[in-house]
């Protein structure tokens, strides 16, 4: 099955040999996002709550280019350098997603790219 490079300027850029996601059949992979301000390429600046809702709406851009929204996200990663933070990541992802929420991982990691705080990484199953 032929596969399909997404890409759209509604997100940050990829900062590596990536690319913002592929779309394989109706399954689109979407590379992790940290909180980049797309138009500067710079963090967003603010607490982590703040951060979380950049990731979310940079995946969300991601999504919507590949023809989905973060509702078709079958399975969401999240990666926290702290797990205390955790609940903020249930709050902020309660207005972005609606029951039936996608299946999660949430993984404690020593250091993000860039310094960020959160990265989250997708799987979004398209109806066909």
């Amino acid at each position: 099955m032929p596969r399909e490079i997404i890409r759209t300027d509604q997100a940050p850029q990829a900062i590596g040999t990536y690319s913002q996601a592929v779309k394989s059949g109706l399954t689109v992979y979407l590379s992790g996002q940290i909180p980049l301000i797309p138009e500067t390429m710079e963090m967003v600046e603010g607490d982590i709550e703040t951060q979380i809702r950049r990731v979310f709406d940079n995946l969300q851009a991601v999504a919507r280019a590949a023809g989905g929204e973060l509702a078709d996200v079958a399975k969401l990663n999240v990666f926290l350098i702290d797990l205390a933070h955790f609940p903020v990541v249930n709050s902020v992802m309660a207005e972005y997603f609606s029951e039936p929420y996608p299946a999660r991982a949430a993984i404690g990691v020593a250091e993000l790219p860039k310094n960020a705080e959160v990265e989250m990484d997708a799987v979004m199953e398209l109806d066909g």
